[in-house]
């Protein structure tokens, strides 16, 4: 089965407790990022912020995780792209401590706050496609054929 297949099956994958799953995953995500953003606000020294940054991108790497295996069309979206300009610029701090800075985490805040809570029309956006995509109405044209 080619990687294109397993990203972008013809339905979307479910699994029982996915829902739970992504509440408990967001849930960790938020407890790192009050760690970080204490840390960013009140210059704590690098070795009490790093376990939160770690939370922070572990936690959000399985969010990741659960939403390209339900779907692939989620990595087109601008929900999707949006969480990678985050890993990069958290990336940053993880690599290079010394550039914590205060408006790099209200960035982050920011990015998080609008896409999560924009409407359908724009989180479920593709500018690949400068169109609303979804698994129901986004077909991949590459080659289906039975195995």
């Amino acid at each position: 089965m080619a990687l294109a297949d397993r990203l972008f099956p013809a339905q979307k994958r479910d699994f029982p407790g996915k829902r739970w799953v992504k509440i408990l995953l967001r849930t960790v995500h938020l407890m790192g990022l009050a760690g970080i953003g204490g840390a960013y606000f009140y210059s704590v020294d690098a070795s009490q912020w790093l376990p939160f940054l770690w939370v922070t991108m572990v936690s959000g790497l399985l969010m990741l995780i659960v939403e390209v295996w339900s779907h692939g069309v989620w990595l087109l979206q601008v929900r999707g792209l949006a969480i990678f300009v985050k890993i990069l610029l958290l990336s940053f701090s993880a690599l290079l401590p010394q550039s914590m800075d205060p408006v790099l985490i209200m960035i982050v805040i920011l990015i998080s706050g609008i896409v999560s809570h924009a409407p359908g029309r724009l989180r479920y956006y593709s500018p690949f496609y400068r169109r609303r995509i979804t698994p129901d109405t986004w077909q991949w044209q590459g080659d289906r054929s039975p195995e």
